[in-house]
């Protein structure tokens, strides 16, 4: 294997390792909003962070919640540099679900 090619799949490997998944941005005693990111042509209910969200609002609740309301929430735009030298803005989407516990 070339040395590109592997520091490509290591570059793969590191930039998987720092996305960041669904996170309680807001909690309060019957509930709170989680975040999490998408790609906009995955789309928010497809992405595989979406399960870890849901997740987190049951054990949150200890159990059964409603969503209050749903919707695309503040991204973040960061920078990287996948070769020394070069660098590339990357824009992170993130969807945010309000949830109420029963």
């Amino acid at each position: 294997m070339k040395i590109w090619s592997r520091l490509a799949i290591i570059f793969v490997i590191v930039l998987a390792g720092c996305a960041e998944g669904a996170k309680l941005v807001q909690e309060r005693e019957e509930g709170g909003v989680v975040t999490y990111p998408f790609k906009g042509e995955q789309g928010s209910m497809l992405s595989s962070f979406r399960q870890d969200a849901l997740a987190l609002m049951k054990e949150k609740c200890g159990g059964p919640y409603n969503i209050v309301r749903e919707g695309e929430a503040k991204g973040r735009t960061r920078m990287t540099s996948p070769v020394e030298g070069a660098q590339e803005i990357v824009q992170e989407r993130r969807w945010g679900i309000q949830f109420q516990c029963k």
